[in-house]
């Protein structure tokens, strides 16, 4: 009786074998189909990259090509970075908020310390994910400059923000949806010379929200404007509203407002050589001197004319009194 079941138990630990066996060879299959998906996966993302489309509208054909799809999944991984660095005060901090407000696929992180160079944020987007970064840089208190970069090649514009206004501070009547999508508007200089035209698509890609991000709101009620006028670029958001008198379509500010002064372009990412520099830019640090210069010429003249009262007031002739002596 035992050698029957002992044949049985065998040839069930055979049978066990040779389905494990099996299974293991149907994994290897599976394996090596998932990984052949995957090759084809990056090889159309390698396309659409190339042809520097969106990833969230193609998807491959059955014969390998790139198909539009309309109503495809979210998969646009695009991500800002908005940092700011150690010894901005309220006023720059309040304008970075007032700008992240504005963008929804924007994250924060902590402050970068003065001695650090400002390349340390390549590693920084690479560990967050995000691939364009707004850095708003502080000196002295005083002046504050944006470096708006494409991570981690490049490449990166720096600013000098002049004519700062928060929203809080203007109280303008408009009003928008929080993180709702800004529609970009762009001044038609913007097309005339090269410079611009790459600083115009750095904005594009640094303030332009994708579609279907998940923090965004499927409204585009506001407007973010740029400006070109006496060689900065005046920045405007409005709100866009219907006039109740007419029921047309009317534009109401809403803020903050900024003026950005370019001083650089650069190839890389916070460094590199240098693309573009813009010869109309004077350094706060030198307008300053020249302030303080016209100010001691304008005390120095003054000295100089005091003194020149007292050695004319010397040098005048004493004129004696003919009745000094009549009248004792």
């Amino acid at each position: 009786g035992k050698g029957p079941k002992g044949k049985a138990k065998g040839g069930n630990k055979n049978e066990g074998k040779r389905a494990m066996k099996g299974e293991s060879d149907s994994e290897d299959e599976d394996g090596a189909a998932a990984a052949a998906r995957s090759g084809g996966k990056m090889a159309v993302m390698e396309q659409i990259a190339a042809a520097g489309r969106a990833r969230d509208e193609f998807e491959p054909g059955p014969d390998g090509a790139v198909e539009v799809v309309k109503g495809a999944p979210f998969k646009n991984k695009q991500r800002l970075l908005v940092i700011a660095s150690r010894g901005i005060t309220h006023r720059f901090r309040h304008l970075m908020n007032d700008v992240m407000k504005l963008l929804p696929h924007s994250t924060k992180d902590a402050k970068m310390e003065s001695k650090d160079r400002p390349s340390v944020i390549n590693e920084i987007c690479e560990l967050r994910g995000c691939n364009a970064a707004l850095y708003f840089e502080a000196r002295k208190h005083k002046d504050l400059y944006l470096w708006v970069a494409r991570t981690p090649q490049g490449p990166s514009a720096k600013f000098l923000v002049q004519n700062i206004h928060t929203a809080a501070e203007l109280k303008f009547t408009g009003n928008h949806l929080m993180f709702s999508r800004p529609f970009l508007v762009f001044d038609a200089a913007f097309d005339s010379e090269p410079h611009l035209q790459l600083i115009k698509e750095m904005f594009m890609q640094a303030f332009g929200c994708p579609k279907g991000h998940r923090r965004s709101k499927p409204f585009m009620d506001h407007t973010l404007s740029f400006y070109v006028l006496d060689g900065r670029i005046w920045v405007r958001n409005y709100q866009i509203a219907k006039a109740e008198s007419t029921g047309e379509t009317a534009l109401v500010e809403v803020g903050p407002r900024f003026c950005l002064q370019l001083h650089r372009i650069f190839a890389g990412a916070f460094q590199g050589s240098t693309l573009y520099s813009n010869a109309s830019y004077i350094s706060p640090n030198t307008v300053r001197s020249r302030e303080k210069l016209a100010k001691s010429e304008k005390y120095a003249a003054r000295h100089n004319a005091q003194k020149e009262a007292v050695a004319r007031k010397q040098n005048m002739p004493v004129v004696q009194d003919p009745f000094e002596k009549v009248f004792k």
